[in-house]
């Protein structure tokens, strides 16, 4: 929501103010114009200028000495100001020549009311009833759904080793890439997730993460290109390996895969081990090794990638400089927001809490603190966690919960309630719920009136709608709840 600036403007003039009445006003802002919903009030009135930059420049709205802050698209704020006096008052944008460019104009104050009546405040929004699941397709045990940007289809990674594409509402017959023969299909094992490389309609890259049958479910993150003549398949051979972990243990895999606002790749790993072999958390405050960790990699580069100068651990003796964060149990699922740059991650607790935590724009190298904590609990007195930091937010597995599912940043221009809000879930009791993040807290939570038995994950598509998966083998997409 924007932030409200409020000014009084003491004009010259000798009218007797009128009645105060409150006015709002609609700001669109686009290239290179405004858009004002009303351009006339009466003296003594005050004004709401509800400012939305809709250009893809970014645009400042001014008005009697008064402006916004410099918008970017899709950012909105509400300026308020009171016009005791009539008058004329330009309104303008002054950021660089875009006044002369035609984003300025007039804004009268005068003796009179205009007519229509100010316009009345809008009815609260039921964030939770605002929505509702729309069932897209039955796939075999999905995990993902995703597309490059733009792309008008749906690619569906199902956990036992195929990714399907589903094109103006209809599933191909035959898999977009079938791994099945080199994926280990087990109760966490499987192909957990694919990523597209930025430039997919012109590389035709994208990346893999699956564990292979070697050793205890080895995972492997390889990159794999579409093939040459037939934009629904992916090339059969064309498989380049970039990493393989060793796992201790079958589970606790992570498994998701994306590539950030900056090109490079980034992969969640868990700590490989839920306490079978080794005690829990054994591995997630090792950095000489990857578990239990966010990894960041340039695999455009190097042989077989190579590691982004900026990773925190660069240069470290005994520390993998692949790691960008650590301390995490299994991080099933995590989130970079391409518009504020922060990651979420959801991190899987043992028996009591599940959480999310926050890597803000600009940090790296946290570390989320288990085995040391469980959530905020104390879980391990003996371990050593230096710096923990804990998580954005916590649950305890009451109530049917029992695995917590991240989800996405919601960027559906359909669902404006939901508009900058996480998602997150729980595979257990199906739950869905979006919370706003306001300076690195929790600002507000709401549980949607949606429900998803068995939810396995959360995605996107090409121009940012939302879906939702689930193990029974459903495909729901997330809408606007039509009218009552």
């Amino acid at each position: 929501m924007g932030v409200a600036i409020v000014a009084t403007l003491a004009l010259a003039g000798s009218a007797r103010p009128l009645p105060q009445a409150t006015y709002t006003v609609r700001v669109d802002a686009r290239d290179f114009s405004f858009a004002l919903s009303r351009r006339a009030v009466p003296a003594g009135s005050t004004v709401r200028f509800v400012v939305r930059n809709r250009g893809r420049a970014t645009h400042r709205f001014a008005v009697g000495g008064k402006r916004t802050r410099a918008l970017t698209h899709g950012k909105a704020q509400t300026l308020t100001v009171r016009f005791p006096r009539k008058g004329a008052f330009r309104f303008l944008c002054t950021i660089g020549n875009h006044a002369k460019r035609g984003m300025s104009g007039r804004f009268t104050v005068s003796a009179q009311p205009p007519s229509p009546p100010p316009d009345p405040e809008p009815p609260p929004v039921d964030v939770a009833r605002s929505v509702t699941l729309t069932r897209v397709g039955t796939f075999d045990r999905p995990v993902l759904v995703t597309a490059p940007a733009g792309d008008p289809r749906l690619f569906v990674v199902e956990h036992t080793g195929a990714v399907r594409v589903v094109r103006d509402g209809e599933t191909l017959p035959r898999p977009f890439v079938d791994l099945t023969s080199q994926v280990k299909f087990a109760a966490e094992s499987g192909l957990l997730s694919i990523a597209f490389a930025p430039d997919y309609a012109t590389s035709g890259l994208f990346y893999a993460f699956y564990n292979t049958p070697a050793g205890n479910g080895d995972t492997r993150i390889s990159e794999l290109r579409r093939h040459p003549t037939d934009p629904d398949l992916a090339e059969p051979f064309g498989e380049r390996v970039l990493l393989t972990i060793r796992k201790p243990w079958e589970n606790h895999n992570g498994g998701m895969l994306q590539v950030g606002p900056d090109g490079f790749l980034y992969a969640s790993v868990g700590d490989g081990d839920s306490g079978v072999l080794n005690p829990p958390g054994f591995y997630a405050q090792r950095r000489d090794d990857l578990l239990g960790s966010i990894l960041r990699i340039d695999p455009r580069s190097g042989d077989p990638y190579a590691i982004p100068a900026d990773n925190p651990f660069v240069g470290l003796d005994g520390v993998r400089p692949e790691i960008w964060a650590y301390g995490l149990r299994n991080p099933w699922r995590f989130w970079i927001d391409a518009e504020t740059g922060a990651m979420l991650i959801a991190d899987a607790g043992n028996a009591r809490r599940e959480e999310v935590d926050l890597v803000p724009r600009g940090r790296s190298g946290l570390n989320f603190g288990w085995p040391c904590f469980e959530g905020t609990l104390p879980f391990d007195d003996a371990a050593s966690c230096d710096g923990a930091v804990p998580p954005l937010l916590e649950y305890p597995r009451e109530g049917g919960a029992c695995a917590i599912v991240g989800g996405i940043v919601v960027r559906d221009e359909r669902l404006p309630a939901l508009a900058g809000r996480y998602l997150y879930g729980d595979f257990c009791s199906g739950t869905v719920t979006a919370v706003g993040v306001v300076g690195g807290a929790v600002a507000d939570s709401d549980v949607l009136d949606v429900l998803a038995p068995r939810l396995s994950s959360f995605g996107t598509d090409g121009i940012g709608r939302v879906y939702v998966t689930s193990t029974d083998g459903s495909v729901y997409r997330l809408d606007p709840r039509p009218p009552a």
